[in-house]
């Protein structure tokens, strides 16, 4: 057995037989296309459509009314409720992730954080 020819297959007939395989998988596919064109089907997948069962469609949830927290139309306060009950605004920010950074070393029970819609007065964070 000679040194380039360890397992008795010459590198040419290795090469040979790739280019060959090659021009078969080629010849193969350009088959295939042609009977698609044939059918008239104009995509793969309309052909493994029909070997593949597809799932019943379910339609959608409908989508529910947007909240005001929602679409952002109102700020997040940091408020306090004081003896009475009565809340009073100490800082007002546009995001929830801000007013939260904000709250996060708090250690007085009475301060809360909480979204405040525009037009909503503020004896609305009152507690009864």
């Amino acid at each position: 057995m000679a040194a380039d020819r360890p397992f008795g297959i010459d590198p040419e007939d290795f090469e040979r037989a790739l280019r060959d395989a090659g021009i078969d998988l080629r010849d193969l596919i350009g088959k295939a296309s042609g009977y698609i064109d044939r059918t008239g089907a104009n995509t793969l997948a309309s052909l493994l459509g029909q070997f593949v069962q597809q799932p019943q469609r379910t339609r959608p949830p409908k989508p529910e009314a947007e909240t005001t927290g929602e679409t952002g139309s109102g700020v997040w306060v940091i408020y306090s409720i004081d003896d009475a009950g009565e809340a009073r605004i100490e800082q007002v920010f546009p995001s929830e992730l801000e007013a939260l950074r904000a709250h996060r070393d708090n250690t007085d029970e009475r301060r809360r954080v909480r979204f405040l819609p525009y037009g909503v007065p503020a004896t609305a964070l009152d507690t009864p």
